[in-house]
């Protein structure tokens, strides 16, 4: 194929957007996540950020990214592995470490990276990996690229769980593989059952706990503490990019396990590390959560049932998830795009979810309102909902 052929075989499927006018990917924010929010040189209501605890530009986390910038510089400029780890590094890794309660941690670029780059270094095409069907990009990627037998189950669904693990007794490993809050949905796995079924089939457990540290549980410590799994024999990885409020991501579970992954693990070994900044953010956030934890995240909770309520009582229909993500479910991909625009044009800020991303018929607007909106932005939301409730003829 001539190059001439190749580049015109790139084409995104844009007629939506052309058909209304409207784009809601890749809009241009003008300021930081404060509320309001600039979008495109005009104020709107943030409902698309996964800034769960409102602290992306909360003046405690911005100093101590600063401050570590006079001290360290912009960048390591290398990968840890090969031009040093900063104490910085070290220390937010046992911070981490003791967060989530495992016994050890190690610092990815992203969220995304240390999940397609995990089952690189564990699994074998010997192995089997049991995957939830509504699992995200980045796990499936990653369990892609293993060369490992695939086989998802039934959505947060113990009992076909328990099937395939009845009928895996001949592969050398086998990986159990869920999320803690499914993104779109909103909903929760049930991990505490998954953790005991891995246990009684000897299969290995694997949590991406994105969505989940620093929302979940009684001090944000994530879904290990939300279904009380003790004594976690695991992988747990989570991004640092959405409650946690700045970027990168991170693997636990056992010194041996997180040795191996520092030695082996592509993803980290030939990546450059996070920056000081960053690091120093995190640990801004970590200090933050565990003084004001409660306090913070009953203003999130709140804002979710809010925002739900005023939903449902105006006849949209939501999808069933408990954690602080309210989706509207829209079957029809142009009746997405029509509301979509509608939400937009009242200068709220939301995110679409359509396939590849979500199934087919499964389309999704996702809303999540952080702790640092004010009430009256919240208000004003649930106000401008009913008016496009109306607007629509929505039952």
């Amino acid at each position: 194929m001539r190059s001439i052929n190749f580049y015109s075989s790139l084409e995104v499927d844009k007629s939506l957007t052309v058909k209304y006018d409207f784009n809601p990917y890749y809009c241009g924010i003008g300021s930081s996540l404060d509320d309001p929010i600039i979008v495109d040189g005009k104020e709107f209501i943030n409902l698309a950020s996964n800034n769960y605890l409102g602290l992306a530009a909360d003046k405690r986390v911005i100093h101590a990214i600063v401050e570590a910038a006079k001290e360290y510089g912009a960048s390591m400029c290398g990968t840890p592995i090969a031009t040093g780890s900063m104490l910085l590094f070290k220390r937010l890794e046992s911070r981490l470490s003791e967060f989530v309660g495992l016994e050890d941690s190690v610092i990815f670029p992203s969220g995304y990276q240390a999940n397609c780059a995990l089952f690189v270094s564990l699994a074998q095409p010997g192995d089997l990996i049991l995957i939830d069907h509504y699992a995200h990009a980045s796990l499936i990627q990653g369990v892609r690229l293993s060369g490992a037998k695939i086989k998802p189950f039934l959505h947060n669904n113990p009992g076909h769980l328990k099937k395939l693990l009845q009928m895996a007794s001949d592969y050398r490993q086998v990986f159990v593989v869920t999320e803690s809050v499914f993104s779109t949905e909103g909903t929760i796995a049930p991990f505490d059952e998954i953790g005991s079924l891995c246990a009684e089939y000897d299969a290995l457990p694997v949590i991406d706990d994105s969505h989940g540290i620093g929302v979940l549980g009684k001090t944000g410590r994530g879904i290990l503490e939300e279904k009380c799994v003790q004594n976690f024999t695991g992988v747990y990885t989570a991004s640092l990019g959405k409650a946690f409020a700045n970027a990168g991501g991170f693997i636990s579970g056992n010194k041996r396990l997180i040795d191996y992954l520092k030695y082996t693990c592509p993803g980290l070994i030939y990546s450059t590390a996070l920056t000081p900044c960053t690091l120093a953010g995190i640990e801004a956030v970590l200090d933050i959560i565990d003084k004001e934890f409660s306090e913070i995240s009953g203003r999130m909770w709140e804002y979710k049932q809010m925002i739900s309520n005023g939903l449902m009582d105006n006849g949209f229909c939501l999808t069933e998830g408990k954690a602080p993500i309210t989706s509207i479910l829209v079957r029809d991909l142009e009746e997405c795009a029509r509301l979509a625009k509608a939400i937009h044009s009242h200068r709220i800020l939301a995110t679409p979810f359509v396939p590849p991303s979500v199934p087919p018929h499964e389309n999704k607007i996702r809303l999540i309102a952080g702790a640092n909106l004010s009430r009256g932005s919240v208000l004003k939301a649930t106000e401008i909902f009913k008016k496009i409730a109306k607007d629509l003829n929505l039952s």
